[in-house]
């Protein structure tokens, strides 16, 4: 018998049933992993290593954001030490350009980390939506970028994979570096064996490329790159492959941002290019040495907020401020 309208008495259509979809495994095991303290809202997005959900707190309403190795990789050893790391190293690491890690957990074929929500996007958003960008603010986010990998090169972790993608912004436009998942520290061996390398080729620096032993300014190297692409909208070295653009960054020299682009201006051309030195021992020594180059292009070129940018990059990572 047809179904009729309450109102009209006519026949109602026939409403065929639509099967529906089986919850997510994923969501599932997580949720249940989780003891249900976040409310998944949607999937953000998804890279080689990860998928990204924006959740909310349950208990606080907090925004937060869950990042969930893919299955595949999380039934490998190397990967699950790899994503274990990126917790550990972020969570001895306390400052206001880096970003923390609020929990990890493991369990079967689900891995994850819980960090919070930064609504501003990343870098490498912004250089594919505009190109390039303006050398105030390319300067200010490499002087907060340099700030935060002084501070935790000073404690022994080095990150190995400075890039576009590993920098993020807050709601106030502050950088801050993510991503420690192939850091290494003092206290750890290599994550891999002698002469592999791992990174990412286009922000290696000559040594990383070489698969040897590197320190903080490797990750120095990597932010002139991130400089270079900035100004200038191309990185210094591409190739056909990770090989060739490898060996270009062992054996090329960049072609100077000025000749690039004539309107790059004069100092930071020349800033980027030390950071893109060959020899480790002839770049900046310390992150803290590159945002002082920076912050000095910054004070000839803004406002006084250069000052205060130095003056709270300085006292959050435990170096001594001049008095005013």
């Amino acid at each position: 018998m047809a179904v009729q309208c309450a109102r009209c008495s006519n026949a109602l259509p026939a409403v065929t049933p639509v099967a529906a979809e089986p919850p997510d495994a994923e969501i599932s095991q997580l949720r249940r992993l989780t003891g249900n303290r976040y409310r998944i809202v949607r999937r953000l997005g998804s890279g080689g290593m990860a998928h990204v959900y924006y959740v909310e707190q349950t208990a606080l309403g907090r925004p937060l954001v869950i990042k969930v190795l893919h299955a595949q990789l999380a039934r490998e050893s190397e990967m699950r030490e790899r994503f274990r790391r990126e917790a550990e190293a972020a969570a001895h690491l306390t400052h206001p350009f880096i970003c923390p890690i609020l929990d990890y957990g493991a369990s079967d074929d689900v891995v994850y980390l819980l960090m919070p929500f930064l609504s501003g996007g990343s870098l490498a958003d912004r250089l594919v939506k505009e190109r390039t960008l303006p050398a105030v603010f390319a300067a200010s986010t490499a002087a907060q970028v340099a700030c935060a990998l002084d501070y935790a090169h000073r404690r022994g972790v080095i990150h190995r994979d400075i890039k576009p993608d590993n920098i993020l912004f807050d709601d106030d436009g502050y950088a801050i570096v993510t991503d420690f998942g192939i850091a290494t520290a003092r206290r750890h061996g290599r994550l891999t064996g002698t002469g592999r390398a791992m990174g990412t080729p286009h922000y290696m620096s000559p040594e990383q490329a070489m698969g040897r032993m590197v320190d903080g300014r490797s990750d120095l190297y990597a932010v002139g790159v991130m400089l270079y692409e900035m100004l200038l909208g191309i990185p210094p070295f591409d190739g056909a492959d990770s090989y060739s653009v490898g060996y270009k960054h062992v054996h090329e020299t960049p072609v100077a941002p000025e000749i690039v682009d004539s309107r790059t201006p004069p100092t930071l051309a020349a800033i980027v290019m030390k950071c893109l030195d060959k020899s480790p021992d002839d770049r900046f020594q310390r992150g803290v040495d590159l945002a002082d180059a920076l912050i000095g292009f910054l004070a000839q070129n803004t406002s006084p907020s250069a000052s205060r940018l130095s003056w709270l990059a300085r006292r959050a990572g435990g170096e001594p401020v001049p008095a005013a």
